[in-house]
């Protein structure tokens, strides 16, 4: 069985009050229906962007309380499928994006989907579908969709796609997990504020990893392991992806942390999610070869 949740049930802030649309056990498929991280307002490119309710980007469907799930623990989210449709925005805005003090014109453009490609202009783009929100509940207070932290939210990684796997720290009982703002492909970066913004479906099954968390969000991504560390700047992201990159390394391979820190310099990759939230995202990529997937999640023992 899989439980559905409705694109009707979103939230735009990430909080222990939020009220569970579901529950869900370990080893349960949900499913995700999503609107677009613009929530439906940009219709077509004659939309004028001062007309959109800024309050209403980022919706995260949920959220689902899955059972068992406790303060210290890390939930497991495997992304199984992404469903789409055919039609993606995406939009400039001054005041926004890497390039925030150009004078530009506001602009959207409705991106179409060809056969496995997106259209923009007279040029082919290879999809990749994503998700770029999602995240549990922190331990207090509340945090904007449109933002991100070390629940996950807001992260816009790029791979976050198809087979992989999110580990992703516990705060609350029942973590309140929730997803959206599904991106048909995104550069490392996301320079412009956008993506090919679209809406579609996530199929993830949930499962536990009882008694450990994680200090960041990591991915499996088959071959390797991301840490997804984010900071008020690149430089400070970039400093939280290494530590947390050389001190798993140390544990896993029992070394110094000087021997650890040299052989990162040579197997770890910085790589950029974002630089145009309010917070700045870097993951750190690892080799299996060289950490062990405890080392990188019991960081915090419950």
């Amino acid at each position: 069985m899989v439980i559905r949740i409705p694109s009707s049930k979103v939230i735009y802030s990430f909080s222990p009050g939020n009220k569970p649309v579901a529950r869900a056990k370990p080893g349960d498929l949900v499913l995700f229906e999503t609107l677009d991280a613009l929530g439906g307002q940009v219709k077509s490119e004659d939309t004028p962007l001062e007309s959109i309710d800024w309050s209403r980007v980022n919706p995260a469907t949920g959220p689902v309380y899955v059972e068992g799930a406790e303060p210290g623990d890390t939930l497991v989210v495997d992304v199984l499928d992404i469903a789409y449709s055919d039609t993606a925005v995406i939009l400039v805005a001054p005041g926004y994006g890497a390039l925030y003090d150009k004078k530009i014109r506001p602009r959207a453009r409705i991106l179409r989907v060809d056969d496995g490609f997106l259209r923009f202009g007279s040029l082919r783009i290879k999809l990749r579908p994503m998700v770029g929100v999602i995240g549990v509940a922190p331990a207090e207070g509340e945090v904007p969709t449109g933002s991100l932290g070390e629940h996950g939210g807001n992260m816009d990684v790029s791979v976050l796609g198809r087979g992989v796997r999110v580990y992703l720290p516990v705060f609350v009982e029942g973590a309140l997990l929730a997803l959206g703002d599904l991106h048909l492909v995104q550069g490392d970066g996301e320079v412009c504020v956008s993506a090919a913004e679209v809406s579609g479906e996530v199929l993830v099954r949930v499962g536990l990893v009882k008694k450990c968390r994680p200090r960041f969000p990591v991915l499996d991504l088959g071959d390797r392991y991301a840490i997804l560390a984010y900071g008020e700047t690149l430089d400070e992201a970039a400093y939280r992806a290494t530590e947390a990159a050389v001190e798993a390394i140390a544990k896993s391979q029992n070394l110094s942390f000087e021997d650890a820190y040299m052989l990162a310099s040579l197997i770890v990759d910085l790589k950029i999610n974002q630089v145009v939230d309010p917070y700045k995202g870097v993951r750190a990529e690892i080799p299996k070869d060289y950490v062990k997937i405890r080392d990188l999640l019991c960081t915090h023992k419950h």
